[in-house]
C-alpha cells in the first residue's frame, strides 16, 4: 500500500545498501557514544530525508542511511524474508497498516519501546493510531505511527477543463456525493474525453472503498475482530467490490494496478483524470507527474464521505546491534517535530494531533496541486476517521481480488463470475 514514490532510489536499492544491523542478539553496540550507522528501511516516499538530516546534526555519532522502495508489494516480501531469517532488516523498520497485523503476532521479534520511554509518548498520538502499535496483551509497544492517510480525489484541472467540467475544487466536489454520480460523470467525460480514462484502474477505488464501507459500518473488513476470513459474507466488501466492478465493466479505467511502471509512466500522460488520493499520494504524483504536471492537478472530495487509507509505524527489530540507538531514532521521526518535517516533505499527514495543529500543517497549501489547501483539506477529513480492523493475511487477499477486478478489464475474466472468482482466491490467500 502505500507511499509515493522514487524511482531512482527503487532501481539502487534493489542491489541494496550497506546495511548497518546484521545482528540478531539485540546488543547496543553504539551505547559508548562510538559512531552509529543506522539503517532505517521504509517504502516510498515517507519524507524523512531532510529530518534524517537534522537528527545526524544533533546526534554527530549517528549516521542514517534511508534503505527505500517504491511500493508496498515491492517491500513485503522483503521484511517477510528479514524477519523470518533473523537479519538483514534495518535498524528501524516502517510497517504498514496491512502488514502491521502480521507482526502483532510476532512482536517477539521487535524491540519492546516501552523500555526506552515509549508510555510517555502516548499524548502523541490519535488515541487509535497509538493503540494499534500496542500488542495485544497491553505489555508491548511494537510500533509508533507515522502518518494517516485521510480520503480525497485527485483530478486533473486540465482534463476537467477540456471537458467542460467545472474545475474549482469546491464546485468539483459537488459533482460525485456518491460512487454512482462519480461513475455517471465519468461516463460523461470520456464522451467529451475520449482518449482519456476517467480513472486510472479498480485497484484505488476498491482500496478506498474497502476502507470507508468499513469504517461506516462493522469496523473490519476481509477478517473480523477475531480474524476470521468474513470476505464473502461481509457487506462491505461486497459494496467495495461492486462498486469497483462497475468501473471496469463500463471500460472508465485504464485497467493499471497502482505503484506499477506503467502507472507511473501514466501520470506523466494524459491516461487518466482522476484517482483516489489519500494525503500521502500527492506525493507520488508530484514524483512521476514531474514539472509538466505542476498546476494541472488538484484536490477535491471524494466521492462516499470520509475514510482513509493507509498509515505506518515505525519499529526497531531485535536483530539490531543498536537497539538504543535505533529507539531513540523511531522516536524522533515520529515526534510532533519529526511528523510536520515529514508531511512538509512529502504530504504525509501527521497521526500527532500537535503536529497536525501547527501553522506549518493546518495551514499549508501546495503550490503543486494549485496552492489547495491541503492542511486543511486533509485536516478536516482526520477529524472523521475510524479505525478498521485488517487481519494478518489483510494484504495476501487485498492483492489476489485486485488481480481478478484487473483480469476483468483485460478481458480474462468473465464479469458475471467476477465475484465468486474472488471468494475463491480470498479463500486461498487467507489459508
Amino acid at each position: 500500500m502505500r507511499r509515493g514514490l522514487s524511482t531512482a532510489m527503487a532501481a539502487v536499492l534493489v542491489g541494496g545498501l550497506v546495511v548497518s544491523c546484521g545482528g540478531d542478539d539485540g546488543e547496543d553496540g553504539g551505547s559508548d557514544g562510538g559512531p552509529v550507522e543506522l539503517t532505517v528501511d521504509v517504502f516510498g516516499e515517507a519524507g524523512y530525508e531532510e529530518i534524517a538530516k537534522q537528527y545526524e546534526q544533533s546526534h554527530p555519532n549517528v549516521t542514517v542511511k534511508l534503505r527505500k522502495v517504491s511500493s508496498l508489494d515491492e517491500y513485503k516480501p522483503r521484511i517477510q524474508q528479514w524477519m523470518s531469517t533473523g537479519s538483514g532488516a534495518g535498524d528501524v523498520v516502517m510497517l504498514e497498516e496491512g502488514i502491521l497485523p502480521l507482526y502483532m503476532q510476532q512482536a517477539n521479534k521487535f524491540v519492546n519501546l516501552f523500555d526506552h520511554g515509549g508510555k510517555e509518548l502516548e499524548k502523541n498520538f490519535l488515541p487509535w493510531k497509538w493503540q494499534m502499535g500496542v500488542s495485544p496483551d497491553g505489555k508491548q509497544l511494537v510500533g509508533l505511527g507515522t502518518d494517516v492517510g485521510p480520503l480525497a480525489m485527485c483530478y486533473r484541472k486540465d482534463l476537467f477543463e477540456k471537458a467542460g467540467f467545472p474545475t474549482e475544487r469546491d464546485e468539483v466536489g459537488k459533482l460525485w456525493p456518491t460512487w454512482d454520480e462519480f461513475l455517471a460523470k465519468g461516463q460523461e467525460f470520456q464522451e467529451k474525453v475520449p482518449d482519456t480514462k476517467w480513472l486510472d484502474g479498480p485497484t484505488a477505488v476498491f482500496r478506498a472503498t474497502v476502507l470507508q464501507n468499513a469504517g461506516s459500518g462493522p469496523g473490519h473488513s476481509f477478517f473480523d475482530k477475531e480474524n476470521n476470513l468474513v470476505f464473502e459474507s461481509n457487506p462491505a466488501v461486497k459494496q467495495a467490490f461492486d462498486t469497483s466492478l462497475k468501473f471496469e465493466q463500463s471500460k472508465l479505467t485504464a485497467d493499471m494496478s497502482i505503484f506499477t511502471p506503467p502507472w507511473q509512466t501514466a501520470l506523466k500522460r494524459d491516461t487518466f483524470a482522476t484517482l483516489p488520493c489519500p494525503s500521502w499520494m500527492l506525493g507520488g504524483i508530484e514524483e512521476f507527474s514531474g514539472d509538466a504536471g505542476k498546476g494541472k492537478w488538484d484536490v477535491a472530495t471524494i466521492p462516499g464521505g470520509s475514510g482513509y487509507w493507509g498509515g505506518s509505524w515505525l519499529a526497531v527489530p531485535k536483530q539490531t546491534k543498536h537497539a538504543e540507538e535505533a529507539a531513540e531514532l523511531a522516536k524522533f521521526l515520529t515526534s510532533p517535530e519529526g511528523q510536520v518535517g515529514a508531511f512538509k516533505a512529502a504530504n504525509v499527514f501527521p497521526s500527532s494531533p500537535q503536529a497536525a495543529q501547527d501553522p506549518a500543517v493546518a495551514g499549508a497549501t501546495s503550490a503543486y496541486f494549485n496552492d489547495a489547501p491541503v492542511g486543511k483539506i486533509f485536516g478536516d477529513l482526520v477529524a472523521s476517521v475510524k479505525p478498521v480492523h485488517l487481519g494478518p493475511k489483510n494484504e495476501d487477499v487485498r492483492a489476489a481480488v485486485e488481480n481478478v477486478l484487473v483480469s476483468v478489464g483485460q478481458g480474462k475474466q468473465d464479469a458475471g463470475e467476477a465475484w465468486s472468482k474472488s471468494v475463491e482466491e480470498a479463500e486461498k490467500a487467507a489459508r
